[in-house]
């Protein structure tokens, strides 16, 4: 049997970006931890990458909130990105704006972002 592998992309709320902006932005962050997750667990990215590529965005309500989450992903050995706006559009340069973990095994992802809410 094989695990439930799935992409979880975080995002911050407290900053004000509309929809086209966090749909980049959760893009940027799922690209990004794919090619990580594709170098160090192939096994988890083909695994995902061939099945049904199952994301789910969450949110939280600040910085510190999202470099938490970072941290514990990066603790746990889980291919993460953390990602730097360039300020080009709507926000300053250097905002940091999503997470991105895995493709990795649900119940690994899910005992660091397990207590959030779905994005809005």
């Amino acid at each position: 049997m094989s695990l439930e592998i799935k992409q979880v992309i975080v995002v911050r709320t407290d900053i004000k970006m509309s929809r086209g902006k966090i749909a980049a932005q959760v893009a940027h962050a799922a690209v990004i931890a794919s090619e990580k997750a594709r170098a160090d667990h192939s096994e988890w990215w083909r695994e995902w990458f061939y099945g049904f590529q199952k994301k789910i965005v969450l949110e939280v309500r600040s910085e510190n909130e999202l470099l938490e989450i970072y941290r514990k992903a990066k603790e746990s050995g889980l291919p993460v990105a953390l990602v730097r706006d360039k300020g080009l559009t709507e926000i300053p340069p250097n905002t940091l704006t999503a997470v991105a973990i895995g493709p990795a095994p649900s119940e690994k992802i899910d005992k660091i972002t397990g207590s959030l809410k779905l994005l809005k």
